[in-house]
Order: structure tokens, then sequence, then C-alpha cells
């Protein structure tokens, strides 16, 4: 974590995340051409390398969700969520984490896909202390997370 300038805080990403940006650019390519299993192959090799990596564990997450496996969506962008959570603690000034910073877009989007998946594995409350987390952090919303809750509610009350 690092506060910027105009006291905003933003993930410092690893030094093997960084090394590997072309890497991302090529998974991307990959998926938006359909090569889906080729992308996942591409992205498990660079968690090899740096399992620390958020936006290889958000892409798979991403992957894994399109196909309807929340269980392995939710592993996904549990774990990232996770190095997230433990970044910003560590980092116990940290107040105003906007997700507008590209370096913290990774981890607000893991966090969105992570409460998608709970709430479709019957976790309602988990999901709703995901998005919670999420707000408290960024009350900006700009993933939608409110409009995520009420549709939560509303799926519950039915």
């Amino acid at each position: 974590m690092a506060q910027t300038a105009d006291g905003c805080w933003e993930f410092v990403h690893p030094r093997c995340a960084l090394k590997r940006q072309e890497d991302i650019e090529e998974v991307d390519q990959m998926i938006a051409a359909g090569e889906a299993e080729i992308a996942r192959d591409e992205l498990r090799w660079l968690l090899a390398e740096c399992h620390v990596f958020l936006v290889a564990h958000k892409l798979l997450g991403d992957l894994a969700l399109a196909a309807s496996d929340f269980r392995l969506a939710r592993g996904h962008y549990g774990y990232a969520f996770q190095i997230g959570i433990k970044a910003i603690d560590s980092a116990q000034a940290a107040k105003s984490f906007p997700y507008g910073r590209s370096a913290n877009q990774a981890f607000f989007q893991s966090g969105r896909g992570l409460a998608i998946c709970l709430s479709k594995l019957g976790k309602q409350r988990l999901a709703r202390d995901v998005i919670a987390k999420l707000l408290q952090l960024d009350a900006s919303d700009a993933l939608g997370l409110r409009e995520l809750l009420n549709d939560q509610r509303g799926r519950n009350q039915k």
C-alpha cells in the first residue's frame, strides 16, 4: 500500500506482477478471441510464478464465473480479495481507497465477483459483508454494489 499526494491509498503490486503486464495483455486477447482454456493455462502459469498476482486471480475468477463454476470463481475472487484486505489492514491509516485508481481496480472487481458467487452459493450474509467492506473502502460505488445488495435483498424477500 502507498499513500498518494492527494491522501488516497492504492496498492503497490509486487514486482513479479508488474513484470508480467504484457502477459496479462496477451491473456486479455485470448479471452476476447474465445480461447478461454489457453487463457486459463497461461494464468495458472503466471500464478505459479507470482501467487499474489491479483489480476491473474481476478481473471481466473471471471472465467470460472462465465462458466457458472461458482465455487472455483469464489476461490479465485476470494483469494484476491483476501490478499487485498491483508494489505489494507497492514496500512492501518488507509482510509480513502478509491476504485478509480487503476492499481485498486482488480481488488474491487474481485470483491464484486466474490459477492456474486457467495450469493449464488446461498451465502447471503457473507456476500453482504464483502459488499459492506468494499463500500466502506470507497463509497462512490463505481461497480454498482448497492444495486447488487438490493437485488440480493429482493430475492430474499420472495
